[in-house]
């Protein structure tokens, strides 16, 4: 106990509500303040991480779109935030399939919020399923420790089905300005670089770097083996460097989304189960059987 605090919400506290303005009305939030962090979680959206700040300032990208509970086209939905998870029926874009997959637009059943001298923790679960068909179960824990700068995310995918069932996953964590600015770089432990289509094969030399935004730019992506499931972005101009670590393990592929492009400037950084394009493949998960999956964000 501190004799200097009166109420515990002056050091750390987890609260949820219900938005009720505009295009955001309807949306379930649990919001977090801890230590050096405050972030929203999205309870109707598969309990992503809507937005994160580092000392009062935004990490993360929110794209014009904004938060909305409709699911309409992706590319009229795609908010961005700090972690958007694809999955659990496709990954990029396929024929046939919705881009970035279904899981992001399911809600989420929030089981334990809890404040404690530790930090805070918030537990949901997420269920993937059809009748006559998958049932599988994405269980997610959230962790911040109390005067901590980053937040542990544990997610564990069970099939509480009666076959064994295809499933992927991919972690668009987001960056965005001010974290996200001309001077940064990217920094990891790369062994191979595989460019997604020409134009990004041209700009290659300069994909770890991030420049000024360029008006009527396009998007770069990049196909990396990581010897190391670790990246960062550093900014000069703060003195901060953002830090993702990741269960390598489970989540063996990574890719690099890029957008310098003026009023969508953001940076990707994805973890995930399997390659992309006509590299795609599935996983499986046996009947009753379960998978983890970690990742860390830090930063300082």
């Amino acid at each position: 106990m501190n004799d200097k605090v009166s109420h515990p919400a002056q050091l750390a506290y987890v609260r949820r509500y219900t938005l009720t303005h505009g295009k955001e009305a309807g949306l379930r939030v649990t919001e977090v303040q801890c230590g050096r962090l405050r972030f929203l979680l999205n309870e109707s959206k598969a309990l992503d991480v809507m937005q994160l700040w580092h000392d009062g300032m935004n990490v993360s990208f929110l794209s014009k779109n904004g938060f909305s509970p409709r699911e309409n086209g992706f590319l009229n939905r795609f908010e961005g935030g700090m972690v958007y998870t694809c999955g659990l029926d496709s990954v990029g874009g396929r024929e046939g399939y919705e881009l970035h997959g279904t899981l992001h637009n399911i809600p989420a059943e929030v089981v334990r919020a809890e404040c404690t001298e530790r930090g805070v923790e918030v537990e949901g679960i997420i269920r993937d399923s059809a009748l006559f068909g998958k049932n599988l179960v994405l269980r997610r824990k959230i962790f911040v420790g109390s005067d901590s700068a980053a937040v542990e995310i544990c997610d564990t995918l069970t099939n509480e089905g009666y076959a064994d069932e295809n499933y992927c996953l991919l972690y668009h964590v987001n960056l965005g300005y001010p974290m996200l600015d001309e001077g940064c770089k990217i920094q990891a432990d790369i062994s191979q670089i595989v460019p997604r289509n020409d134009h990004a094969k041209k700009h290659r030399e300069k994909m770890l770097e991030i420049t000024e935004p360029v008006r009527g730019g396009e998007e770069t992506c990049y196909f990396l083996k990581l010897r190391t499931p670790r990246a960062s972005l550093h900014n000069p101009k703060l003195g901060k460097t953002f830090t993702l670590e990741y269960s390598g393990d489970t989540l063996p592929h990574f890719v690099e989304w890029k957008s310098m492009v003026s009023g969508d400037y953001a940076l990707g950084l994805e973890p995930c189960t399997t390659e992309l394009d006509d590299r795609f493949a599935y996983k499986v998960l046996p009947s009753q059987k379960s998978v983890q999956f970690r990742l860390r964000i830090e930063i300082d």
